[in-house]
């Protein structure tokens, strides 16, 4: 039998196209287990899934001053040799990483156990847990064709993001059903991550009695984000995060306020959902989210908006709405969004041990 062991986490981002291929290769009969951290998002949506996880240590890789900085190589180090052990003992054919810092220390143990390694990176630059993984790689591959030009050509490979099948299966009126809508006003979802975006929240109840003049809100706004204060405020449906009910309410949706991890706006063009872009700004991260909705607004998929410009908020998304069918259309014209297939033929060509 056919066996992998996935790695990915820290944000559901790293973690939902590590399941959307994983189900595929179920189907073809592959034995399946997961290596992540006992803290970060992975292991309730791993287990979820019904996958064998197994925890090791993991250090946060910081871009900044942190007194953790010191002590975080030494859990990195350790968590080298907790993966190392785990794949002597699993023996997979083949390590699939999907990228945040617990994937580090599975990628050099897999390495070091010499099996085949594939990474994917899902934001148009290399993060820097994948970049200090690539050198350890047999294969990267890439969700944006910009970033072939920043890796070796002998290892990257274009795939686009893997999306997971239930995505493309929702059902409207059981979204309008879980969040007690009427039909015939438009649905307007805002979403900031499986951690909340507070930039989001806040621009979405600072101008919520105007928004609700034109819009029904369902807002996911992260984990102990929800305000009781709207809790019964007519139009207007809180949830910290979803998982089962996501494709119900994207069905749901008229347009979509997100920020621009890759993995959400890429599942929105795969089910052709309008995008408000409110990309972290580079004092909040290394600038990846900007360059991600940078080239979808130069597709033509998408409005952005910075945080400095939150002012023009309301305009933006009647904008958005006013012009949804010419973002629509576009993003129809856009072919092979889903990723999974190739990723799949990908894994099935990996030389398999002895």
């Amino acid at each position: 039998m056919n066996k992998i062991v996935f790695t990915g986490g820290g944000t559901a981002g790293h973690v939902t196209p590590n399941l959307a291929l994983i189900s595929r290769l179920r189907e073809q009969g592959w034995e399946i287990d997961y290596i992540g951290s006992n803290d970060g998002i992975e292991k309730r949506l791993v287990e979820q899934a019904g996958i064998r996880f197994h925890p090791i240590a993991a250090g946060k890789l910081r871009r900044y001053f942190d007194w953790r900085n010191f002590k975080d190589p030494f859990n990195v180090l350790r968590g080298i040799v907790q993966a190392y052990r785990l794949l002597r003992r699993l023996r997979p054919d083949v390590v699939f990483s999907k990228g945040g810092f617990v994937s580090v220390p599975v990628v050099i143990a897999g390495w070091l156990n010499r099996i085949p390694v594939i990474i994917h990176e899902s934001d148009m630059t290399p993060g820097l847990a994948n970049k200090l993984s690539i050198p350890f790689a047999t294969k990267v591959c890439v969700t944006f064709p910009e970033t072939m030009r920043y890796l070796n050509k002998e290892k990257a490979v274009f795939t686009g993001l893997p999306i997971r099948s239930e995505m493309l299966s929702g059902r409207a009126e059981n979204g309008f059903a879980l969040c007690g809508f009427q039909r015939g006003k438009p649905v307007l979802l805002a979403m900031g991550g499986s951690l909340g975006a507070k930039t989001i929240n806040d621009a979405i109840r600072g101008n919520l009695r105007r928004l609700l003049e034109r819009f029904q809100i369902v807002h996911l706004c992260g984990k102990g984000n929800v305000d009781p204060a709207y809790a019964s405020t007519s139009g207007y449906k809180q949830f910290e995060y979803v998982t089962n009910e996501l494709p119900d309410l994207l069905a749901m949706a008229d347009v979509v306020v997100s920020r621009a991890g890759s993995t959400a706006i890429f599942e929105c063009l795969a089910l052709r959902k309008p995008m408000l872009l409110i990309p972290l700004s580079r004092n909040a991260s290394r600038g990846d989210q900007i360059l991600n909705a940078e080239s979808f607004r130069a597709r033509g998929y998408c409005l952005v908006l910075e945080e400095e410009r939150l002012d023009e908020f309301v305009a933006q998304v009647d904008r958005l709405y006013k012009e949804r069918e010419t973002f629509a259309a576009r993003m129809r014209e856009e072919a092979g969004v889903d990723g999974a297939d190739a990723i799949v033929a990908l894994i099935e060509k990996m030389p398999r041990r002895g």
